[in-house]
């Protein structure tokens, strides 16, 4: 579990700007140069710009995006000034649904200061706090090489309890825009990323989040199309008092490229 909240919110970040190191995690499916084109136009003032595929990912296959080795991702920790001291705010500006795959990486390696700001760039507009243009490079430090945990492997999946966050559109196999079959793991349980938040995009109540979660195994693996939107459910299972669950970073994207079962329709 997390070792302080993982949420912030943006009167909390607002004060604390100058003590925080932030990132801005902006990505499209559909466009790569999305995330640095929108960041570029505008952001969070100290805000530095992180790239999914790039910084936060392997080259693809057979997942879209598989975890960086260890040393990789320590040296990019580095690039981007973090330090094991430093206190880490992540941000993007789909509610978190991608920003959280940053959260979950340093959860993964043991940083004890890490969070998301609740309800990503579109509160701190609603807030009208002042943004900034162009792009802010940090002062390099250096991070030691820690593996991953709490990461599962296909082959590990057969006596476990897979949580698919996909769309029920995606999951029951109804259409397929990226992978190669459509569909889900044989067994994998429906519940979409979505279902975390609130209408205004901000995450639920703890003990709503809770009971939402109550019928799952005690540490159940978290799925989705490629590894990200996933760590945005174990995110929400820690905000409701559970333990961080094991994630399986290939997800369907790797499953279904690896020309596994698959089943459709609506039911595990």
């Amino acid at each position: 579990m997390a070792l302080m909240h993982p949420l912030i919110d943006v009167d909390e970040l607002n004060e604390n700007l100058h003590k925080l190191l932030l990132f801005d995690i902006r990505w499209s499916l559909t466009d790569p140069r999305h995330g640095l084109a929108t960041y570029t136009a505008g952001h969070i003032p100290g805000a530095v710009f992180v790239d999914l595929d790039t910084d936060l990912a392997a080259e693809p296959g057979p997942g879209r995006h598989p975890l960086p080795d260890a040393e990789d991702f320590a040296s990019t920790l580095g690039r981007l000034g973090i330090s094991e001291e430093s206190d880490v705010v992540v941000y993007d500006d789909v509610d978190g649904t991608v920003a959280a795959r940053l959260w979950w990486m340093l959860e993964s390696i043991g940083h004890q200061r890490i969070r998301l700001l609740n309800g990503g760039y579109q509160s701190w507009l609603k807030a009208e706090l002042p943004t900034e243009t162009g792009e802010n490079h940090a002062n390099p430090t250096q991070y030691p090489v820690k593996d991953f945990t709490g990461v599962v492997d296909h082959d590990q999946l057969k006596e476990r309890q897979v949580v698919d966050v996909r769309a029920v559109e995606r999951y029951r196999g109804d259409h397929e825009p990226v992978d190669p079959k459509a569909g889900h793991i044989p067994g994998a349980v429906n519940m979409p990323v979505m279902g975390n938040l609130t209408d205004d995009g901000l995450f639920k109540a703890p003990d709503i989040l809770l009971t939402q979660f109550s019928d799952l195994d005690s540490l159940p693996v978290v799925s989705c199309g490629s590894g990200v939107n996933a760590c945005h459910t174990a995110l929400a299972m820690v905000i409701a008092g559970q333990v961080l669950p094991d994630v399986y970073i290939g997800s369907y994207s790797e499953w279904s490229t690896l020309d596994l079962p698959v089943a459709t329709g609506g039911a595990p």
